[in-house]
């Protein structure tokens, strides 16, 4: 998601609910955008269709990333691909409706849940490629806080505080009405502001070998760009992990199945996700996502036949 918004289930369900309500006025530009493809053109084997459209969520970092990266690598295969840019709301109604062939950032089972009981009839689940989405609590990583039970007992070491993001995110919620309590941290001076604010924050204090303490989410480019880790969470007070899917529309398998295998091998670990992101949406040596998804190809060298070899393709 991009610095600003916060990845808590609470806030993005209400994203979820208002891009909905605007669903009947935008659908039909997506689909004009987005040609499904319906081709006799085949690629890949030679049995996959020829086009192919990839719906890319706004506003969420980790999706726009692999949604890029999986537009150069498909492109580099032959495969004609268009994309389009939506709330998810409309994605998921698009992918279901055949507006769309492919997403990549359904988070179940909690997020997206409400999509899945409505539309899942009418979608091919393609995989699991990240199974470690959650909200966190971060520190630098070299300081004495493992847990948050310790976080409760060292409050000095980090100068009694916690940085949050916004007032309003679902994270801070979670972190107020469950983190806090849970944990006795009620002495910490929980201060939120805005994202990018708590980003700066980070950054200054790993920068100035300080001790930090921060509200964040798994995945973020924040796990490349500084040295931080989670505190572990014994209680589970912020929440299990969830899992993010690819979702492809529901005759997928039977217009693309090369592209099916070759999807459903994907994953990314946290370093190639993180190390991804931090090129795309933290760095000034790439202009934009095309170059980021580049630059990185060249330095992970073997993903596109480490892929073909684990799908069989």
């Amino acid at each position: 998601m991009t610095p600003a918004l916060s990845r808590s289930t609470a806030r993005r369900r209400t994203v979820a609910a208002a891009a909905a309500a605007v669903l009947g006025l935008t659908l039909a530009a997506c689909a004009s955008d987005a040609d499904a493809g319906a081709t006799p053109d085949a690629t890949g084997d030679g049995s996959d269709e020829t086009k192919v459209s990839i719906g890319i969520p706004s506003g969420w970092d980790e999706g726009i990333a692999v949604s890029h990266l999986w537009q150069a690598v498909l492109e580099d295969e032959g495969y004609d691909v268009s994309t389009q840019t939506a709330d998810i709301g409309i994605l998921f109604t698009g992918l279901a409706g055949g507006d769309f062939d492919l997403m990549f950032d359904a988070w179940l089972p909690l997020t997206h849940e409400s999509y899945f009981k409505k539309y899942g009839d009418d979608l091919t689940d393609l995989g699991v490629w990240y199974d470690d989405a959650k909200l966190t609590i971060a520190v630098n990583e070299d300081s004495p806080a493992q847990t948050l039970e310790d976080l409760a007992t060292m409050g000095d070491a980090y100068g009694n505080r916690l940085v949050g993001i916004e007032a309003g995110a679902g994270l801070t919620q979670v972190t107020q009405d469950a983190v806090i309590p849970e944990y006795g941290l009620e002495g910490l001076d929980y201060v939120t502001s805005s994202t990018p604010a708590m980003l700066a924050e980070l950054k200054g204090a790993t920068d100035a070998g300080q001790n930090v303490a921060v509200t964040l989410w798994r995945p973020h480019w924040a796990y490349d760009a500084f040295p931080i880790r989670d505190l572990e969470d014994p209680k589970g007070a912020l929440g299990e992990a969830e899992q993010i899917h690819t979702f492809g529309s529901g005759d997928f398998e039977e217009r693309y199945p090369t592209l099916t295998k070759l999807v459903g091998a994907f994953t990314l670990t946290d370093e190639q996700l993180f190390s991804l992101e931090n090129m795309m949406f933290n760095s000034d040596e790439h202009a934009d996502e095309k170059s980021a998804v580049a630059a990185w190809l060249e330095a992970n060298p073997t993903f596109v036949d480490d892929l073909k070899e684990k799908a069989g393709v």
